[in-house]
């Protein structure tokens, strides 16, 4: 067995694990990232439209300052985020924005004089100052009081990972792809590594290291229509699951995008909306503004996604073999203007859709897209209940997103808490150092090749791995979508009850060996079907609607009763999670009110009804 030593893994090589990497390696220490793709192919790479940061150099990001940007957040997270992450981020992006442009990264800058935008389909005029030419300018995104997405056209996630790449390689980090964890290593106090599983040979090793990071991004796809690339299974969140002591933060708050393109569900990126592109109905009306007034399609994305839901549901959306969907047009924008700031947009329609943004309307529709949820840490990216252990980016609950994430707020989560993490557990390995038990090691080892021993033989069973996969996703499509109610809930957590104990019951159609994607997903998909009900079920249990959770039976955002983070933990042998619960936030800077955006009936904490559920 192949056993390899190191001060820090990194398990994951986006944007957040590589941005770890580079702060730990800076610092001396020597530091391996693990990844199952090449570290350029990571999902960051596919972010489109841009990472926030209040720079305040464009005409229309005039006056921004961290506190807005801040302000912003928490009004986009429901409150639901922790305030005190919610000012380190805020404080922190301007930096990490600037540190990006050091190293290389081409952002757009400012070019002074007069041009136009357009807003709601309307044209207006702006005017740059001379003074602040080549400065990094910035957009216009969803849930802003001002435009401080700064982008590099529409592949923001491609210029900074392939950036962010090219410092992980200066720093001499090592890289090994095409690697999975499939364990923590841990003694229920302390974890100390990873068990692998080499995906071209299908052997295992074992990395055993002083601090191990998850930073495998999210796991959107244990839902059937989502952006996220295939990779995303939740790979990072299964091994914490596992250890029965770490916790998810907030499983029930998933994202939905509002522009999947249909039938693909590629993302089409919130730039377009940001840059002017309307939402148009089965008659080519606009309807976003008739809903939401002052923000339009520029509202948060939860909001903007149950807008288009309901609409669609008065019969006002386009038939096609795919299902119902709407109309984003950006044609206004013009051809210069989509070439060159919405380049990926066009090439995406017209390869996957045979159709030209140009000329034509985009078929959308909202589509899972983002978990809130992830491994629930501290403000220092430490994982509660392993000492050694931290997360960071999407694959966390750092908390700053609570339960809805605004457009931008991701990458620059990515670069911010990578940094920040990245200088927390620079802090931690001074001085500290760390014995391995052997025995705790072989024993994680052999549990690992007996459950793929298991499968290959056929001990198990023989059901369908990848009919339990689409089982599980359309269960979650089904009931656990955009708009909840409690009998749907029960009914989603009994029917993926039922989906787990197949799960149990796995056998493969192959042979097991080398490259083998049946039993990369035979050997998850129990923790997948488990990640499924950790969603399901405490959804069901938060009654109330907050952010991207919309319940249907309960309207009002409760702040006396649900103004808390959910914790949930699966014991070995439990049909359904263990839920606790912690206070959102020990910090209050901005003590909960109107969002301005969206349905606005609150309970507020001391049990007062303030809204009439309007927006």
């Amino acid at each position: 067995m192949e056993t390899i030593f190191t001060d820090v893994l990194c398990i994951g090589a986006g944007l957040a694990g590589e941005r770890v990497a580079i702060e730990a390696a800076s610092a001396g220490f020597e530091t391996i990232c693990l990844s199952i793709v090449p570290p350029r192919r990571s999902h960051s790479s596919a972010a489109q439209g841009g990472m926030q940061a209040a720079l305040g150099h464009s005409a229309m990001g005039e006056g921004d300052c961290p506190d807005v940007h801040f302000e912003d957040t928490v009004k986009g997270s429901d409150w639901g985020c922790d305030q005190e992450v919610a000012r380190l981020f805020a404080d922190r992006a301007p930096e990490a924005v600037r540190e990006m442009a050091f190293w290389g990264l081409p952002w757009n800058r400012v070019v002074p004089g007069r041009s136009t935008y357009f807003k709601g389909g309307k044209q207006y005029e702006k005017v740059e100052a001379t003074e602040k030419e080549g400065l990094i300018t910035a957009r216009d995104f969803g849930g802003t009081a001002k435009w401080r997405t700064c982008y590099t056209s529409d592949g923001t996630g491609h210029t900074l990972l392939y950036t962010m790449d090219n410092k992980v390689v200066e720093l001499g980090v090592r890289v090994h792809d095409r690697v999975e964890a499939i364990s923590l290593i841990h003694d229920g106090q302390t974890c100390s590594g990873a068990v692998a599983r080499c995906l071209k040979t299908g052997k295992l090793r074992v990395y055993l290291a002083k601090a191990t990071l998850i930073a495998t991004g999210g796991y959107g796809r244990i839902y059937r229509e989502t952006t996220n690339a295939v990779i995303n299974d939740g790979g990072g969140a299964i091994i914490a699951l596992d250890t029965e002591v770490v916790p998810l933060g907030n499983p029930e708050a998933i994202q939905f995008h509002p522009t999947g393109i249909v039938p693909t569900n590629i993302l089409v990126t919130e730039g377009c909306r940001g840059d002017g592109g309307t939402l148009l109905d089965v008659n080519g009306q606009r309807f976003m503004h008739e809903y939401e007034p002052e923000k339009a399609e520029l509202a948060s994305r939860d909001v903007v996604s149950r807008w288009m839901t309901h609409h669609i549901r008065t019969g006002l959306g386009v038939k096609s073999p795919y299902g119902d969907h709407l109309w984003l047009d950006i044609r206004h924008l013009g051809e210069k203007h989509i070439k060159t700031k919405l380049r990926e947009v066009e090439e995406i329609c017209n390869n996957f859709l045979g159709i030209d943004p140009i000329t034509q309307l985009i078929p959308v529709r909202p589509a899972q897209h983002y978990t809130m949820a992830g491994v629930r840490t501290n403000k220092d990216g430490a994982a509660y209940g392993l000492k050694g252990l931290f997360s960071a980016g999407e694959a966390a609950c750092w908390d700053m997103h609570g339960l809805n994430r605004l457009g931008g707020n991701s990458l620059a989560e990515t670069v911010v808490a990578g940094k920040i993490v990245g200088e927390k557990i620079v802090e931690f390995l001074k001085g500290y150092e760390v014995q391995y038990n052997t025995a705790i090691i072989r024993s994680g080892v052999i549990k690992q090749q007996e459950r793929i021993e298991r499968l290959v033989s056929g001990k198990n069973g023989n059901d369908n791995v990848y009919e339990i996969r689409s089982a599980m996703q359309d269960e979650l499509m089904e009931r656990v979508g955009i708009f909840r109610n409690g009998p749907d809930l029960q009914k989603a957590v009994e029917n993926l009850q039922e989906i787990h104990e197949r799960a149990k019951k796995v056998g493969l159609r192959s042979n097991g060996k080398g490259v083998n994607p049946e039993l990369t997903l035979a050997l998850k998909i129990q923790s997948m079907v488990r990640l499924a009900l950790c969603t399901a079920y405490a959804a069901l249990q938060r009654t109330e609607s907050r952010g991207c959770h919309a319940r249907e039976d309960f309207e009002a955002r409760n702040d006396r009763d649900w103004w808390n983070r959910t914790l949930a933990t699966w014991r070995e042998g439990d049909d359904l999670p263990t839920l606790d619960y912690e206070p959102a936030t020990q910090v209050v800077e901005l003590p909960p009110g109107e969002r301005g955006y969206g349905v606005c009936k609150i309970i507020s904490c001391d049990g007062d009804v303030i809204g009439d559920g309007t927006s």
